[in-house]
């Protein structure tokens, strides 16, 4: 199964000029834990995730109110290509200890790939199947 069959196609991103309160908003009103970072034309420059927020901003004593996105994000985002793989992305995921990552095709940001899009899109899988069943909460309780 290619990436571009998994994946979240919704994107939340945000610029790296927004502060760091705002972004941290982002993450909290959409309940995700990572944000793709881009700049004003819309080019993926990095992501920012909650423990970036966290390490990076309040526990370096940084104002989240005046801090910009820049200042604490990840730079050198790792992507996956929509055409590659389910397991060529699984590998990247490892190789780079990562837990998501933003899909491009023809070099612009098209969406996001998770482990949980990876274990939810392989129901075959006995591994899959038993690491689901943290995502999916049992029906017949």
């Amino acid at each position: 199964m290619q990436v571009k069959d998994l994946m979240s196609n919704s994107l939340i991103t945000v610029d790296r000029e927004e502060t760091v309160a705002a972004a941290a908003r982002l993450l909290s009103r959409h309940n995700v834990g990572a944000l793709p970072v881009t700049t004003q034309g819309g080019k993926l420059v990095g992501m920012l995730t909650d423990r970036d927020i966290t390490v990076r901003c309040v526990a370096a004593n940084y104002d989240p109110n005046i801090t910009r996105v820049r200042t604490v994000m990840s730079t050198g985002a790792v992507t996956v290509k929509a055409e590659e793989t389910g397991m060529q992305a699984a590998k990247t995921m490892g190789k780079h200890q990562v837990r998501r990552l933003p899909v491009t095709q023809d070099g612009r940001l098209v969406g996001m790939l998770s482990q949980k899009d990876l274990v939810l899109g392989n129901p075959g899988n006995e591994a899959a199947k038993a690491i689901r069943e943290v995502f999916e909460p049992d029906q017949s309780e």
